[in-house]
């Protein structure tokens, strides 16, 4: 299974990602977890892995990947996206990424697609171009999960980068805004034709039933998580996440059963 990880800034995104990877990993599961967020500098700490090499860096950086992609976003603009070149042409497995661009730890395999790390460098459509169309060529074998980390806010949906995904995994704060978003997040999952689940994040007794009240599609919530001290206190530090948690269990029953 691909799944998609998404929400709005600060809603935990990384730090489920970490949990459900960890919990899969003990499973017997192969994760490889990519970080697809050009923002993030602090996802492989709570991994307790160090940061991999950029994966645009297979095509020669990020300025020599965008003069392959941009071409491809102009044609799709005009309807001819067929015609677009392609970063990948042949299938890939979790064995066959080169070794340069993928930390490893146990079980957990980590990848990043890229970082932004100067003022005037240009967007990050050709690190996202990278990532789904790799995404797009990875076969998995039975045991071996995907969990992309993305970016937040919509943009990644509408440069396609969750196209190749099989689901998506909205994680929704307690906040006015994310609330909101999980309303724009289901209807784009339903024009893109992808199932849309959501976990509640930093859950106290007072807002979970504001927050169910206000997913559209209560069925698709497949886990409630309480603010938790020890997960808060490990992410101001940057230390890495440890720890075993029943909802994560229970959230991994549901979504990978």
């Amino acid at each position: 299974m691909k799944l998609s990880v998404c929400g709005k800034g600060g809603s935990g995104k990384s730090t489920i990602t970490t949990l459900m990877a960890k919990e899969l990993a003990s499973r017997g599961k192969r994760v490889l977890v990519i970080d697809s967020d050009e923002s993030n500098y602090g996802l492989h700490q709570q991994l307790g892995m160090d940061l991999p090499k950029e994966f645009t860096g297979y095509f020669g950086g990020k300025d020599k990947a965008l003069k392959i992609f941009m071409p491809g976003e102009l044609l799709g603009a005009l309807g001819l996206g067929r015609f677009a070149k392609k970063f990948f042409t042949e299938d890939m497995t979790l064995d066959e990424i080169p070794s340069e661009f993928v930390e490893r730890k146990g079980n957990i395999l980590l990848m990043s697609g890229g970082k932004i790390h100067d003022a005037n460098e240009g967007c990050a459509c050709p690190i996202n171009g990278v990532i789904s169309q790799f995404v797009e060529h990875l076969k998995l074998g039975k045991d071996d999960v995907v969990l992309l980390d993305m970016e937040a806010g919509v943009e990644h949906f509408g440069r396609g980068t969750d196209n190749t995904s099989d689901a998506v995994l909205m994680v929704v704060d307690p906040s006015y805004e994310s609330l909101k978003l999980s309303s724009k997040i289901s209807e784009i999952c339903s024009q893109i034709q992808h199932p849309i689940y959501y976990v509640l994040n930093k859950v106290t007794g007072k807002s979970e039933d504001a927050m169910k009240e206000n997913i559209s599609n209560k069925e698709n919530i497949v886990g409630v998580l309480p603010a938790k001290d020890d997960v808060m206190a490990q992410g101001l530090s940057g230390d890495e996440l440890t720890g075993e948690y029943p909802e994560i269990s229970a959230l991994v029953d549901k979504l990978f059963a």
